[in-house]
């Protein structure tokens, strides 16, 4: 064989492997948008097949068809502003929710990691916390704090704190025992313990926690609101304004808003969690 034809046939190998790679990631594109594009067809269809052959002219305020719904939530100019308004506002407050609960959940779950008695001390009153409805402690928040954006905040806090603290306080209690005894052995200490070999090794478990808790943030900005209903008006204030109007349109315009948030917020850390980490676990699980 002479250098031309092995030149040749190297280039061929290697159109032959990207077509391959191409291929595979076309159908890997394809496997993940179809079948939600699918179910989401079905889904649209179910909801025409209700507004319109299930429920009479006199009840249809009860479920309007898509098109209503966009047409008169999204693409009317003063019902978009309000709920944009609002979506904003519930945004703010989620997120306000969400950092405090980053920060408190990780000072917390790092302390019951570097000691048992923490951990027994503790535990036990994070799992009441996380057991008692919200709803029911949700006028003594407005007593002590006044029904203003503080009240929601905490309400966020309370609701997303928990899973943080869980998953986190997992991740850094699953660093393998070898690799604990190595760092004896180097005679290192509790901070580069952690810092080198349990947050690490946590990472996987943290983002786990973090995409939970965002969602449940998203939920606690809209309860509070829902709730406490004054100051500056978010998603809850409208959905409970557009239910006692009966304004169909509005309502499920506003119910749409608030699942795009909480999907929006847990993809985020999806994808933090992908910068972050990578594929590695994926990879080695």
């Amino acid at each position: 064989m002479t250098g031309i034809d092995a030149a040749a046939d190297s280039i061929a190998s290697t159109d032959v492997e990207v077509v391959a790679a191409t291929t595979s990631r076309a159908r890997t594109i394809a496997a993940s948008i179809i079948p939600p594009v699918l179910f989401g067809a079905l889904v649209m269809g179910l909801w025409y097949f209700i507004s319109y052959g299930v429920l009479d002219s006199s009840r249809q305020f009860l479920l309007r068809p898509p098109h209503q719904v966009i047409d008169v939530g999204f693409l009317d100019g003063s019902n978009r502003s309000e709920l944009f308004g609002g979506l904003w506002s519930s945004t703010r407050v989620a997120l306000y929710g969400l950092m405090i609960s980053i920060g408190l959940g990780f000072f917390i779950a790092i302390l019951m990691s570097q000691a048992k008695f923490i951990e027994r001390a503790v535990f036990p009153f994070m799992v009441t916390l996380q057991a008692i409805p919200i709803l029911a402690i949700v006028p003594m928040i407005g007593f002590w704090f006044g029904f203003g954006g503080t009240s929601r905040v905490i309400v966020c806090v309370i609701i997303s704190l928990f899973p943080i603290i869980v998953n986190t306080l997992f991740g850094l209690q699953s660093a393998e025992r070898e690799m604990h005894d190595l760092f004896t052995l180097h005679h290192a200490g509790r901070w580069t313990r952690l810092r080198k070999l349990m947050f690490p090794n946590a990472l996987p478990a943290i983002f786990a926690g973090l995409r939970i808790s965002a969602g449940l943030a998203v939920i606690g900005a809209i309860v509070g609101d829902f709730f406490f209903g004054r100051g500056e008006a978010g998603i809850g204030q409208l959905l409970r304004k557009y239910a006692n109007q009966l304004q169909g349109e509005e309502l499920l315009s506003a119910v749409i808003l608030s699942s795009a948030l909480g999907v929006t917020v847990f993809l985020t850390f999806g994808v933090l969690q992908d910068k972050a980490i990578g594929r590695w676990y994926s990879e080695d699980s």
